[in-house]
């Protein structure tokens, strides 16, 4: 019975995040209210499920983030296992092609303030399925690459805490205490791809720029010798525009 009870609590909660999706995509409201209508629920049955509205949009976008990452490893996939950076740049072109397909959906993700309690935070900020899935990439390239990164004793304070005891979504136990500061190298590498898709998608660019590709493209220009990899310059290069070139 037990088990029973389980999978109908999943299905319940996979029709949650189906109907909160079809609301994003249809421009709707994004409410407990408007999720229980379209479900043929009463509010007070849905919050046996969802006890508020901030845990409803967590739960949405952790899963849409979950959905989102199958998108970005199949991009990556196109390339082989052993060539980290050609997997990685196919990744980024493949965030910001759902991001501009699907920008209530990445402003639900991306745009969605944390809670501020502890634990909430921790949370949060660690599990975000596409960050353990890029990060993962850019320790495939250190680790072929080698290239260059602070010492811990090179870094701000804060910056040095915060590679020591990070709260970034990926396991930080693969990399050894004493080359934390490549962490602030993955941070910078993230910030980066955020800040060019975040603007494009909320329009905060010339649209022209947006729609040529030429901000991403001048970013990964830019991080190609930042990681490395100034030997593949030319064919990475050439990638990102390939890659940009291939639609959906």
């Amino acid at each position: 019975m037990t088990g029973r009870r389980e999978k109908q609590r999943e299905a319940t909660y996979a029709e949650i995040v189906g109907t909160a999706r079809n609301l994003l995509a249809e421009g709707g409201e994004l409410s407990l209210r408007a999720i229980a209508k379209r479900m043929g629920m009463t509010a007070p049955a849905l919050y046996r499920y969802v006890a508020s509205y901030q845990e409803l949009v967590d739960l949405v976008a952790f899963e849409i983030d979950r959905a989102a990452t199958d998108s970005l490893i199949l991009a990556a996939e196109r390339h082989p296992e052993d060539d980290p950076a050609a997997r990685l740049v196919a990744a980024a072109v493949a965030f910001r092609r759902w991001a501009l397909s699907s920008p209530r959906e990445f402003g639900l993700v991306f745009a969605n303030p944390i809670a501020d309690t502890a634990c909430v935070r921790r949370e949060l900020l660690t599990t975000a399925t596409s960050g353990h899935f890029m990060n993962g990439l850019l320790v495939q390239v250190w680790r072929r690459t080698d290239f260059a990164h602070p010492t811990l004793d090179e870094l701000p304070v804060a910056v040095r805490e915060a590679v020591e005891e990070p709260l970034i979504p990926m396991d930080a136990s693969v990399i050894d205490a004493a080359d934390r500061g490549v962490l602030w190298i993955f941070m910078q590498a993230w910030q980066a791809l955020y800040g060019v898709v975040t603007l494009e998608v909320f329009g905060h660019m010339d649209p022209r720029v947006i729609e040529s590709g030429a901000m991403l493209v001048q970013m990964v220009h830019t991080w190609i010798p930042r990681l490395g990899l100034e030997p593949d310059a030319e064919r990475l290069h050439a990638l990102v525009d390939v890659e940009l070139a291939r639609g959906s």
